[in-house]
């Protein structure tokens, strides 16, 4: 295969786009977005649970969706962060052992009742008004209870809630009670507008999107509650009608971390799409943005589409001499846990330190090598982030092995993980769940967390969380450090 090569002008107008898919929609995300199967099954409504770890590319999906679904003239919902506050949430409820009442079902009868109004008020605004079947009744309700100058998303959640919390606990009758909220939990003020709007989706079609919902996250009741009512009331809003969907993402650590949705998980395990990418997948990925940069500068745009994936990765960056020309993706895309934001983070930063010291690509080895520490260190910093309110002051767990070997048998790992526990080995901040580890425990926390990767049989090959997604790591006879904290932490990597 003949080596590509491109404009040197290429150099300072290559971009491989933005880890925010947020910004990334407006500069062309559609362009060059990498249509998944798992896309695919969310696009058709098969799936409308998605999981995966931050920067897997949820919102991505998500933000293309809403696109594509306004182009072909559904009304979209999107709630942002800027829609809930778990910190308002429990700030203004009462705790559950105030009252002895469930949560659970009080967000999930709120959830209903806010997305149908949503979804109601999205299209009363369309003059839904001049049209028969149900139309005039849901534009009169939507105009006298919820017109202008009424309540905001969060607050039209949290007024329900109130409602529910001020019969459940205060000083009510017990009949009068039992009525009273079972009333609200049958939605009964807009129970009887359901077949009106049944009628109304035969012809127009409405998405609601969901997303983000670790902004701010604290694991306090109300934040699960919050969660696990979400996801009970998008099984049951979508059983309304094929042209209503409801789509909500979330991290896969905060799925583990609330019980009733890891109890209830066979209620909706077939509604729940996992991202996860392959090495391959990422190279498309990169590749697809190689390609748009060009064409939209004008530049070797026709060459491009022609070349393959690798073939357009070698051409921005160079592999060491004497090795594979795609020796630089292969050491790129192992220090990733296989995330777009990641990969793109990575090549941006290459890509930056390049500049200014050549006139041309591809990109020198030396680059990539050059912006390693910088990058191993905000990963390292950013995973243990994710993990805060599971397990707080993860950080200083990681920092436990600085300078330490990269491979461990054993017998080495769980005496490490045990002085960890037992408090031999001091750490900050870790006391409300590392003395309650024993060791195989944190083993599963760090091999989860991808600090760890461990050898999956006797060829040799070491497999993180990101690679499989069950492992069984009490038969593993040795770890590893990955090789995207190893920089960071101090760890050398042998060469060769």
């Amino acid at each position: 295969m003949a080596k590509l090569s491109l404009s040197p002008k290429i150099l300072d107008v290559l971009d491989f786009g933005t880890p925010s898919a947020e910004r990334d929609i407006s500069r062309g995300l559609e362009k060059y977005f990498v249509e998944s199967d798992a896309y695919q099954r969310v696009r058709s409504g098969a799936k409308t649970i998605l999981m995966g770890n931050r920067g897997a590319g949820k919102s991505a999906i998500f933000k293309v969706l809403a696109k594509r679904e306004r182009a072909a003239g559904s009304h979209v919902i999107e709630l942002s962060p800027e829609d809930y506050s778990y910190e308002l949430l429990s700030s203004t409820m009462a705790a559950e052992d105030a009252g002895s009442w469930a949560k659970h079902g009080a967000y999930a009868a709120a959830w209903k009742y806010l997305i149908y109004i949503l979804v109601m008020k999205a299209l009363a605004r369309k003059g839904m008004r001049l049209t028969k079947g149900g139309g005039r009744e849901i534009h009169k309700y939507i105009r006298d209870n919820h017109g202008a100058g009424q309540l905001g998303t969060l607050s039209l959640l949290v007024s329900y809630l109130k409602r529910l919390e001020a019969i459940k606990i205060g000083p009510i009758e017990a009949g009068l009670r039992t009525r009273e909220l079972d009333r609200l939990y049958k939605l009964e003020e807009i129970q009887n507008l359901l077949p009106a709007l049944r009628k109304v989706l035969d012809g127009q079609r409405v998405v609601v999107l969901v997303d983000e919902l670790d902004r701010g996250w604290d694991s306090s009741e109300d934040a699960k509650a919050f969660v696990s009512g979400l996801f009970q009331a998008c099984v049951s809003i979508n059983a309304l009608h094929d042209n209503l969907r409801v789509y909500v993402s979330l991290r896969q650590e905060l799925y583990d971390d609330i019980p009733a949705l890891y109890e209830d998980a066979q209620k909706h395990r077939d509604l729940l799409e996992k991202i996860y990418w392959s090495e391959e997948s990422l190279l498309e990925l990169i590749a697809k943005r190689i390609r748009y940069s060009a064409h939209e500068k004008g530049f070797d745009a026709e060459a491009l589409e022609r070349a393959g994936d690798r073939a357009c990765w070698s051409a921005v960056f160079a592999s060491p001499p004497g090795r594979a020309r795609d020796e630089s993706f292969r050491y790129m895309v192992d220090r990733t846990l296989y995330r777009p934001r990641e990969i793109i983070q990575f090549c941006s930063e290459a890509l930056a330190q390049a500049r200014g010291r050549t006139s041309r690509l591809p990109v020198p080895y030396s680059a990539i090598e050059r912006c390693e520490y910088g990058y191993s260190a905000e990963r390292t910093k950013d995973i243990a982030a994710e993990y805060r309110s599971q397990y707080p002051g993860l950080l200083s767990v990681f920092e436990i092995f600085r300078s330490r070997p990269h491979t461990f048998g054993r017998d080495e790992l769980e005496l490490l993980c045990l002085e960890l526990a037992v408090g031999d080995i001091p750490t900050h901040g870790t006391e409300t769940w590392l003395p309650f580890c024993n060791p195989g425990d944190l083993i599963e926390v760090l091999w989860r967390a991808g600090l760890l990767t461990a050898e999956a049989n006797a060829n040799g090959r070491f497999l993180g969380s990101h690679q499989v997604q069950h492992l069984n790591l009490g038969a593993a006879k040795r770890f590893q450090v990955h090789e995207m904290f190893r920089s960071s932490l101090g760890i050398a990597t042998e060469t060769g």
